[in-house]
């Protein structure tokens, strides 16, 4: 008889709102059509952790194929408190051809018709949250016009 493994505890960390300013397009590269999309601020609010998304960073994407798009996202929040806390977010999002081309357009896109899954680093030098630099953590996104709202869970 084979037993199954009980699947690790997911635990709610915060949403991340992350705002976003006007794609740069550097067009069809070796590795795919690359675009980069600036960070320029936003708000992290949930039971354990509040603050900003500083305005620095940027979301490095490769538009893989007409539905499949990689997310490689890096950026600064800073803690109510002050610590900073540097972000890497690998994602994935998925979805049917036209949808996907609507959300690279700005348009308003309904969230259960795409895939949009991460996988979130966080790096602190501050002793008060080093927990997070030894914290597995994945996420759930939501691209709307002008923003990225990430909900981040802490994985046991």
């Amino acid at each position: 008889m084979t037993l199954i493994p009980e699947a690790p505890a997911l635990t709610f960390l915060a949403t991340l709102s992350v705002d976003v300013g006007e794609p740069i397009d550097a067009g069809i590269t070796p590795e795919g059509h690359r675009r980069i999309v600036p960070i320029t601020g936003g708000t992290v609010s949930g039971p354990q952790i509040q603050g900003r998304v500083l305005p620095a960073g940027a979301d490095y994407q490769i538009l893989r194929s007409a539905e499949l798009t990689e997310l490689d996202a890096r950026y600064a929040v800073e803690l109510d408190g002050g610590a900073v806390i540097y972000v890497h977010n690998a994602a994935l999002r998925f979805g049917a051809e036209k949808d996907i081309a609507r959300l690279n357009r700005g348009e308003e896109v309904d969230p259960a018709l795409i895939y949009f899954r991460c996988s979130p680093r966080f790096s602190t030098a501050s002793p008060e949250w080093t927990w997070l630099n030894h914290t597995i953590m994945v996420g759930t996104g939501r691209r709307g016009p002008g923003s990225v709202e990430i909900d981040v869970f802490t994985v046991s």
